[in-house]
């Protein structure tokens, strides 16, 4: 099968031919349809963040497919069967955090592209139990983009309070952010789009975001002060000036929403603010098995888009170079059909 591959830190992804695996008895052998693009698969490719990966290794946590094989204590999923190889490759199900529906904060979880090879292949192992059903009739080329994408950005709305009623600021309309901007349109909230390219923020007004914001001309958190403050901000440019700008876009009780990780993620908070202004600041990692489930519902039922484009696996350096450069709209997503 071919597989790309980070062998080292500092050297381009290879494209390898490598034997198709066998599954452990608790795995599933899925053959690889669409495999979507992170921004994490390049912080993991480059060893951006302090917990590193262990070259060589596959990245990959946006994966869909079908189900080839099964192992012997596999009972959720059918060999046919199209599922979905997301961020959570397996955690201990035993812990307080796994039995209280914050399984993506155990301690002892395996990451798919991380510290487990992920889905950057025509065929990749799952754990039976951590695969998610994709509903009949979706796209794999949209499904991809939601296992991660889709499913981080619904986890930050929902834990961001967003409802009727209240006003969310989405920073950084991109393959996260253009998702996060639906939901939070699904929610019911007011909502404004915050970036800095001309495409997006075109993206955004043709999403139905009801006030566009452009970073490079407008001072953010005055402007959206203007509005009467954000009741929640969801964070997701990769870049430290943007996290200021939501901080200060909050009205009083607000809720900013961290999502993004740039590798010298930094944000000052002062103090005195904070806590006369009952500001929250949050951080919110991916989502559970069932956030996931319930993304691909809305997305079966028509209510979110996926912008996206498709690429070749063969690709993947030229795609990390267009991903840092700016050069991508929304969501790239290797199409391995």
């Amino acid at each position: 099968m071919k597989a790309a591959v980070v062998k080292d830190f500092t050297a381009p992804l290879e494209i390898e031919n490598r034997p198709v695996p066998e599954p452990a008895p608790h795995q599933v052998l899925v053959r690889i349809e669409a495999s979507g693009l992170c921004h994490t698969d390049i912080h993991a490719a480059h060893g951006d963040w302090p917990v590193k990966p262990a070259p060589p290794f596959v990245p990959g946590h946006e994966g869909v497919g079908v189900v080839e094989a099964a192992g012997e204590q596999v009972r959720h999923v059918a060999i046919g069967e199209r599922v979905a190889i997301a961020w959570l490759a397996d955690a201990c199900g035993r812990c307080d955090q796994c039995v209280s529906g914050w399984e993506t904060l155990c301690l002892q979880q395996h990451n798919s592209g991380y510290s487990v090879d992920g889905a950057y292949a025509e065929y990749a192992l799952a754990h039976g139990d951590y695969v998610v059903p994709v509903p009949e009739g979706l796209d794999p080329l949209d499904a991809a983009p939601l296992s991660c994408a889709g499913v981080t950005t619904y986890k930050a709305v929902k834990v961001s309070g967003a409802r009727p009623g209240t006003r969310v600021l989405v920073s950084g309309i991109g393959g996260l952010g253009h998702l996060a901007l639906q939901y939070a349109r699904i929610s019911g909230a007011e909502t404004i789009a915050v970036d800095i390219t001309d495409d997006k923020l075109q993206l955004a007004r043709d999403l139905g975001a009801d006030h566009v914001i452009d970073a490079r001309t407008a001072d953010v958190a005055a402007e959206v002060q203007k509005l009467g403050g954000a009741h929640a901000a969801v964070a997701l440019a990769v870049n430290n000036a943007s996290f200021q700008a939501a901080y200060g876009a909050l009205r009083r009780g607000g809720t900013l929403v961290l999502v993004a990780l740039p590798a010298e993620g930094r944000l000052e908070l002062p103090v005195f603010d904070t806590v006369l202004n009952g500001t929250s600041v949050i951080g919110s990692i991916v989502g559970t098995r069932e956030d996931l489930a319930e993304v691909f519902r809305l997305h079966a039922l028509g209510r979110t888009r996926v912008i996206r484009e498709s690429r070749r696996l063969d690709e993947v350096n030229s795609c990390f170079e267009d991903i840092l450069s700016g050069r991508v709209t929304a969501r790239l997503v290797f199409d391995l059909r």
